[in-house]
C-alpha cells in the first residue's frame, strides 16, 4: 500500500480523498493556487505545495507542476479527483513514465472512453445502444446546421472533452444551432482547452441515469447500482439519488451488465461511471463513460456501504476487489443536494464573496437517518470566481425514499450560509415539490416546473400559521430577555398582552396567547389565524436570541427554520419560503397598514451585470437599434458564458464596459435611450 499520495485537485473532492487516505493511514499532499492558499484542503493535508496563479490553466491544469510536486514530496501516487486533469490520458502516461501511480484507469481506457466522440464510436463497435448522432469533425456553424437537419430537431451540441454541463447547448432550430455551436465551442475551449464538439439527437422527456462500476487489474468488474441524476439546470446536475425511483430490477440488471461489458472491453481499472439516457419506456442509450470519480458518488456509497475512494486506491496499489457482483446489495435510499454559490431568484446567476457564516447540519446518524456533508469550505472562506461555484454536497440516507427526502428538507432548513447568495431556498422547495416526491422526473424538470425561473414563494394559510408561531415565539423570548437585564430601570409588570398581529410579507395574521407566562424553554399555546378553526397550536422551542436556527414544534409538527434579524423584525427561511416577519400590537398593526410602499428604482433603461464576471464580448455599438431577443453582451463567470439579450426593442445610448473587463454585480454595462 502507498505511504503517501498527492491529490491533484482542490475543494470538496480534495478534502473527501484526504479523509479516506487518513483513515487508511496514508499521508497526503495537497496542491494549491494563489486563490487557494488558505483553503480547507490545504489545511487538512499533511503537506501542501504551491503550484501557481489562481487561473486553473496556470496551476491545476499544468501537469508538469503536479509531477514536480510529487517528486518534491515523495508522493508515490496521484488521485486526480474529478475535473482538471482527471480524464487526461497524457497526464496519466506522464506519471507512469516518472514511476508515479495514477489512481484511476490506464491511458488506453481514458483515451477510449474519456473522449465523448471516440467513446461513442467504440460503444457502437462493441454493440452498445447509443443515441443517434454525428460523431465526426464539424467544420463550422454552417456544417453544424446541415448535420442537425439530417438528424432531426431537437439536437444536442456537446463538447467532446470535459463535462459538468459546460460546452452543451440544445438546439430546436437552425438559429439555435448556429448560436449554440459557437457558444459550445467557446466554452469548451475556455474550460477544457479543446473546442471540438459533436451533435446528437436530443431525446424529449429523458431521464439521466448512470451506473457506477468498479474494476481491478485482475479482470474483476462489478456494478454498484444506479444513480438518478435527472434534476438538472443548464445540463448541470442539481440533485441526485440512489437508487432510481424509475428503474425496475430487470432494467437495472440490463444496464449494469452492459456497463460491465463495456468496462471489460477497454480493460478498465478503477471506479468509473457509465451514463445512459432513458426514455419513458425504459429504453436506455449509452451517452458516455466518465473515467473518474463522479461528483455524486456519495449516494452510491450510502446505499452500498462501499467507500469508492478507498477501492480506487486499493485497485491502483494492485489489490483485487474484495467482493463479487453477488455480494453487492442496495440498502435504503440516499439523496444528494448540491449547494451552489448562485442566486436562485436571479435565474441562478453565480455569486462570489466571503462566507460570513457557514454552519452545516451535524453529520452522523440520528435514529433511522444519516446526514453527510462533503465540503471544501469553512466559515470565513471565500468563494472565488476562478472555480466551480459548489459550496457543499449535502446527503441524507434513510430506509425509504420519502424518509430520505424529508430528512433532506429538514437538513436544508438548518443549513446556514451567509455572505453570498446560494441555492438552498430552491433545494428546500424541491424537497416538497409533488412531482419530485412522486419520482416523476426528467432532465427538463426545472425548465418545465419553473419556466419563468424560481421566484420567491408565498406561504399558504397553514404555512403562515407556522411562520407566525415561529415569529411570535422569537419575539416573546427576546422581550423576556430584555425584561431580565440586570440594569433595567423598571421591570415590566402584569400579564402578557393577549392579542398580537404577526405581519408575514404583506399579510397580517392575528394571534392570541392562551398562556400568560413566557418560559424558557418556550412552551405556549397560541391560537393563530389560518389554523384549523377552534384549534390552538402548541409552540415549543429552546431557541435563544442570536441562534440562526429555530428548532422546535408548532402544532406537534417538527420544524427547523432559519431566522435572521432585519429592521424591526425577522427574516424566516423555511422549506423554500423566505419571508420578512414583524410582530405588532393590534393598534400598531392598524397603523402599519397605512404605511406607504417604497418602490424600487427604475432600471429599465440600464443593462446591469447580473453577476461578478468577465466581459467576453459586447455585441452592439452606441446608437445601434436592437430588436428583442438579440444579444447585447456575453459575460463569463465560473467558466460559464452567460448571454445577455434585449428583453424588448431598444436603442443603445451608451456603453460603459469593454471586452476583457471584470465587473461587479449590478455594474452598468450599457444604457438605453
Amino acid at each position: 500500500m502507498f505511504k503517501k499520495i498527492l491529490i491533484a485537485n482542490r475543494g470538496e473532492i480534495a478534502c473527501r480523498v484526504i479523509k479516506t487516505a487518513r483513515r487508511m493511514g496514508i499521508l497526503t499532499v495537497a496542491v494549491y493556487s494563489d486563490a487557494d492558499r488558505d483553503a480547507l484542503h490545504v489545511e487538512m493535508a499533511d503537506e501542501a505545495v504551491h503550484i501557481g496563479p489562481a487561473a486553473a490553466s496556470e496551476s491545476y491544469l499544468v501537469a508538469e507542476k503536479i509531477i514536480a510536486a510529487c517528486k518534491a514530496t515523495g508522493a508515490e501516487a496521484v488521485h486526480p479527483g474529478y475535473g482538471f486533469l482527471s480524464e487526461r490520458a497524457s497526464f496519466c502516461a506522464d506519471l507512469e513514465k516518472q514511476g508515479i501511480v495514477f489512481i484511476g484507469p490506464k491511458p488506453k481506457a481514458i483515451m477510449a472512453m474519456g473522449d465523448k466522440i471516440e467513446s461513442k464510436k467504440f460503444a457502437n463497435a462493441a454493440g452498445v445502444s447509443t443515441v443517434p448522432g454525428h460523431l465526426g469533425i464539424i467544420e463550422d456553424a454552417a456544417h453544424a446546421e446541415v448535420i442537425a437537419g439530417g438528424i432531426g430537431y431537437p439536437v444536442m451540441i456537446k463538447a467532446s472533452a470535459g463535462g459538468g454541463g459546460k460546452g452543451m447547448r440544445i438546439a430546436w432550430n437552425k438559429a439555435d444551432v448556429r448560436d449554440g455551436f459557437e457558444r459550445a465551442r467557446s466554452e469548451a475551449k475556455s474550460s477544457f482547452g479543446d473546442d471540438r464538439v459533436f451533435i446528437e439527437k436530443f431525446i424529449v422527456e429523458p431521464r439521466h441515469i448512470e451506473i457506477q462500476v468498479l474494476a481491478d487489474a485482475h479482470g474483476n468488474v462489478v456494478y454498484l447500482g444506479e444513480r438518478e441524476c435527472s434534476i438538472q439546470r443548464r445540463n448541470q446536475k442539481v440533485a441526485e439519488e440512489a437508487p432510481s425511483p424509475f428503474l425496475d430490477e430487470a432494467t437495472r440488471k440490463a444496464m449494469g451488465e452492459q456497463s460491465v461489458a463495456l468496462a471489460k472491453a477497454v480493460d478498465y481499472q478503477s471506479a468509473g461511471t457509465v451514463e445512459f439516457i432513458v426514455d419513458r419506456d425504459r429504453n436506455f442509450y449509452f451517452l458516455e463513460m466518465n473515467t473518474r470519480l463522479q461528483v455524486e458518488h456519495p449516494v452510491t456509497e450510502l446505499v452500498t456501504g462501499i467507500d469508492l475512494v478507498e477501492q480506487m486506491i486499493r485497485v491502483a496499489a494492485g489489490e483485487p476487489l474484495p467482493f463479487a457482483q453477488k455480494d453487492i446489495g442496495l440498502d435504503g435510499w440516499a439523496i444528494e443536494s448540491r449547494l451552489y454559490a448562485e442566486d436562485p431568484y436571479r435565474n441562478f446567476l453565480p455569486s462570489i464573496g466571503r462566507l460570513t457564516r457557514y454552519r452545516p447540519p451535524a453529520e452522523g446518524r440520528t435514529g433511522n437517518v444519516v446526514i453527510r456533508n462533503d465540503t471544501g469550505v469553512f466559515e470565513g472562506a471565500e468563494i472565488s470566481m476562478y472555480y466551480d461555484p459548489m459550496i457543499a454536497k449535502l446527503c441524507t440516507w434513510a430506509p425509504t425514499r420519502l424518509e430520505a427526502i424529508d430528512a433532506m428538507g429538514r437538513a436544508l432548513d438548518g443549513f446556514v450560509v451567509d455572505g453570498i447568495e446560494h441555492n438552498v431556498p430552491f433545494l428546500s422547495a424541491l424537497m416538497k415539490h409533488p412531482r419530485w416526491r412522486e419520482g416523476r422526473l426528467s432532465t427538463g424538470f426545472i425548465a418545465e416546473e419553473y419556466p419563468d425561473g424560481f421566484a420567491p414563494m408565498k406561504p399558504d394559510p397553514a404555512e403562515e400559521a407556522v411562520l407566525a408561531g415561529i415569529a411570535l415565539s422569537a419575539s416573546l423570548i427576546e422581550a423576556n430577555r430584555r425584561e431580565r437585564f440586570a440594569d433595567r430601570l423598571r421591570a415590566a409588570s402584569g400579564a402578557l398582552r393577549e392579542h398580537w398581529v404577526v405581519k408575514i410579507g404583506d399579510n397580517h395574521v392575528a394571534a392570541r396567547l392562551l398562556d400568560g407566562l413566557v418560559t424558557i424553554p418556550f412552551d405556549m399555546d397560541i391560537a393563530i389565524e389560518g389554523a384549523i378553526e377552534g384549534e390552538s397550536k402548541s409552540v415549543v422551542t429552546d431557541w435563544r436570541p442570536g441562534d440562526p436556527v429555530w428548532s422546535g414544534k408548532v402544532g406537534g409538527r417538527d420544524i427547523t427554520a432559519q431566522i435572521r434579524p432585519v429592521l424591526n423584525g425577522l427574516r424566516i427561511d423555511w422549506q423554500g419560503l423566505s419571508v420578512i416577519t414583524k410582530v405588532f400590537s393590534p393598534r400598531h398593526a392598524e397603523l402599519d397598514r397605512l404605511m406607504p410602499v417604497k418602490l424600487p428604482p427604475d432600471t429599465s433603461k440600464l443593462l446591469l451585470c447580473p453577476m461578478p464576471g468577465l466581459v467576453v464580448a459586447i455585441a452592439v455599438a452606441e446608437g445601434q437599434e436592437v430588436k428583442a431577443g438579440e444579444t447585447l453582451a456575453i459575460v463569463e463567470a465560473m467558466k460559464m458564458e452567460n448571454v445577455l439579450r434585449a428583453d424588448r426593442d431598444l436603442v443603445v445610448s451608451k456603453i460603459n464596459a469593454a471586452a476583457g473587463e471584470s465587473l461587479a454585480v449590478d455594474a452598468v454595462i450599457m444604457e438605453f435611450a
